[in-house]
């Protein structure tokens, strides 16, 4: 059985975390399935969201938490998939990792799309391009449900959020997606990082504090202080506090449009993506009509998949509507190399 995963995280204020959840199920939960909630301690099941909510509210009445397990309709691959999520008091919260609001799809293989039957046509079979057809499926659902549960209204209660392949709200430059309320706060991930790597607290006890708050706490460590980081960059695997504070001294226009220019695929990428596209189509032909050249299994997390991805799978900057920003990429890697792409081309990073 899958591990579950990739798991996505929300900060919000704590007095609001009960109605905040809520709201987020209503964005999430496919209407008319079934939802598993504690109730008297026994797990039950129920198909109404009235009857759920009155016994998440008891639940998260009693302390310390209040979840839900149920089905999610993927926007992109238009799987109906299992996920949980819980949400924790505010005083329960100050002492989890996760945060006080987390979701995890309960099947973390299949979400990654790591087993698919693709049809290859008459073309040779490459590792490279059927792991671009995996993120080429996965970004969406990816992207939707992280944009679903930080942002399930207009009221940008939720300011920040994050998505990784494990069950810690780490350095947000080492996750593989990000979400912020406001797109003008996008330097946050960056501060956050450093803190969470310099002062060793958890992200979800500072996702909070104001851009002018998280400069007082850089500013006050040691100059010429740096930290190190991990997540796949070959230019830098250190971060400095002075770079931190040039880039919350930055526009963040200026840092928006290096982080779109940075986003650009690598030349390995480009180079599948041809062969990737002619998959896609020939076994989407096949779906919808059920005509075609023959199916193939393809299990894209093995050895050589993972390494591929995790060295060449592109970014994608996602400006939204309501003025808040996504930044993804595939599980399997780190948003680090595009910060560090970004900040050098800014004269940012020594």
């Amino acid at each position: 059985m899958s591990d579950s995963g990739p798991w996505f995280f929300a900060w919000c204020d704590g007095a609001q975390t009960l109605d905040v959840y809520l709201a987020t199920l209503s964005a999430l939960v496919h209407p008319g399935t079934q939802m598993t909630v504690m109730n008297d301690g026994n797990l039950t099941d129920t198909t109404s969201m009235d009857e759920a909510v009155a016994m998440i509210r008891t639940e998260f009445a009693e302390g310390p938490s209040g979840g839900a397990l149920f089905d999610v309709m993927l926007s992109g691959t238009k799987r109906l998939f299992g996920c949980s999520s819980d949400c924790y008091t505010e005083e329960a919260a100050r002492d989890i990792s996760a945060g006080p609001i987390f979701m995890s799809t309960c099947d973390q293989r299949r979400f990654l799309c790591s087993y698919l039957e693709l049809a290859w046509g008459r073309g040779p079979r490459s590792i490279e391009a059927e792991a671009a057809v995996a993120w080429h499926l996965l970004r969406d659902d990816l992207e939707d449900l992280l944009l679903r549960l930080c942002a399930p209204d207009a009221s940008g209660r939720i300011r920040t959020g994050a998505c990784a392949n494990a069950g810690d709200w780490i350095a947000p430059v080492r996750m593989c997606a990000t979400y912020n309320a406001d797109a003008r706060e996008i330097a946050r991930d960056l501060a956050l990082s450093w803190l969470q790597r310099q002062d060793k607290e958890m992200v979800s006890r500072n996702a909070g504090l104001s851009l002018e708050a998280l400069r007082a706490r850089v500013e006050a460590a040691p100059a010429g202080a740096r930290v190190p980081l991990k997540g796949g960059s070959e230019r830098a695997h250190a971060l400095s506090r002075e770079t931190v504070l040039k880039a919350l001294a930055t526009p963040p226009s200026a840092l928006l449009e290096a982080l779109e220019a940075a986003a650009a695929p690598d030349e390995a990428w480009r180079a599948a993506e041809p062969r990737a596209r002619e998959i896609l189509e020939l076994t989407s032909q096949i779906a919808e009509t059920g005509e075609g050249p023959p199916t193939w299994a393809v299990h894209t997390d093995t050895r050589a998949h993972v390494r591929f991805l995790r060295k060449h799978a592109p970014f994608h900057v996602r400006r939204l509507a309501g003025g808040g920003v996504i930044l993804a990429t595939h599980p399997f890697r780190s948003l680090w190399p595009l910060w560090v792409d970004a900040l050098f081309s800014l004269g940012l990073m020594p």
